[in-house]
């Protein structure tokens, strides 16, 4: 009896294979192996670990109903634009939601949303031990003179305040600061509901996830408290009534509070210098989207808010100069392994030959 060999279009791919190539594998890995960690940390360190809140409430609460909310906006701007009518909306959603929604999108949305809670928390968490482990080898002194320095014997922040003023612009610049907050938490929601494409979900969750388990290890790495914590008298022109300054506060009396005894409070401290996250996430959020290609406006908006953060993180003194540039490179780091993970390496290359592809085929079958 002769053996025929089995087609390649109908050889089963190996489970491990199916699962290395699975977008969302390496951040499952990464939120368990992080979580897991810090949790033994916790219990190593004799630390209790915390539930950070932000707006909307706990992270837990804030993270699901952003997803409900980015659903149900979605769809219903969707089913609007079919119709072009508020006419029988409820029954177009209902349709959307049988043919576009499956199960298998819902849960890798929901999987984006979960491990990046998961590494959102345990960055809060190991970012509130720094102070017990690390708080000896503060290294302001040695980053405020390479920024006096670089600024050839001025204090950049200084020459920020005499540039723009302290007035009308310091109440723009803690504006864009705060709303970060924002930012990433509504910016994720965002892709992972209303992008078709599973892979850029799981490309952009892994890439903030990064963000923030880097960004904790720069804290270990080079603790700083930032200028503003080391050398307050630099920033005293500045109002006392923006939200960057009601933050400081908060985050001065919450060392404080850890400080003195941290299982005695619910408070999570918040205060590390090197590197800025401010920049590394919104770097991150300005390179995703101009890769995957976005309405140019909004892209020219977000490099106009990336800039405002950048003058914001000095201007308020949350950061020294070499902060941000390790800002920028964590975000690179970040886009770039987060390609590599979930199959999205040369993206741009993919979508340029899908387009002539697409474009060649139109113009053969139009002759």
């Amino acid at each position: 009896m002769v053996e025929t060999a089995t087609p390649p279009a109908l050889r089963r791919t190996p489970t491990w294979v199916r699962i290395l190539r699975w977008p969302y594998t390496f951040l499952v890995a990464f939120s368990i192996a992080v979580g897991g960690f810090t949790i033994w940390a916790s219990y190593y360190l004799d630390l209790p670990m915390r539930d950070p809140e932000g707006f909307l409430g706990p992270a837990y609460v804030r993270l699901p109903m952003l997803g409900l909310l980015f659903i149900g906006g979605g769809l219903a701007v969707q089913a609007f634009l079919q119709t072009r009518s508020l006419r029988g909306l409820r029954s177009r959603v209902t349709t959307i939601v049988r043919t576009e929604w499956s199960w298998s999108r819902l849960i890798h949305a929901a999987l984006g949303l979960i491990a990046f809670y998961i590494s959102y928390v345990s960055y809060r968490n190991l970012k509130s031990f720094l102070p017990i482990v690390r708080e000896e080898v503060l290294h302001d002194a040695d980053l405020m003179k390479m920024d006096h320095w670089l600024f050839f014997g001025h204090y950049p922040a200084l020459v920020l305040h005499d540039v723009l003023g302290t007035g009308f612009i310091a109440l723009i610049l803690s504006t864009i600061y705060v709303s970060y907050l924002m930012l990433t938490p509504v910016s994720l929601a965002a892709v992972l509901v209303l992008n078709k494409d599973l892979s850029l979900g799981a490309w952009y969750a892994t890439a903030l996830s990064l963000n923030w388990i880097l960004g904790v290890g720069s804290y270990y790495l080079v603790p700083t408290l930032g200028p503003v914590f080391a050398n307050q008298s630099l920033f005293a022109d500045l109002p006392g009534d923006s939200g960057v300054a009601a933050l400081q506060r908060s985050l001065a009396h919450a060392r404080y509070d850890v400080l003195s005894d941290p299982w005695a409070t619910e408070k999570i401290h918040g205060i590390a210098g090197f590197a800025s996250l401010h920049v590394s996430v919104v770097l991150t959020a300005c390179l995703f989207f101009a890769i995957i290609g976005i309405n140019k406006w909004l892209m020219r908006g977000l490099w106009v808010y990336f800039t405002g953060t950048v003058l914001a993180t000095i201007y308020f003194g949350w950061h020294y100069v070499a902060d941000d540039i390790g800002g920028v490179v964590i975000a690179v780091l970040s886009i770039a392994i987060g390609a590599a993970v979930t199959g999205n390496w040369g993206y741009r290359k993919t979508r340029s030959r899908e387009r002539k592809a697409q474009k060649a085929a139109l113009h053969s079958s139009s002759v």
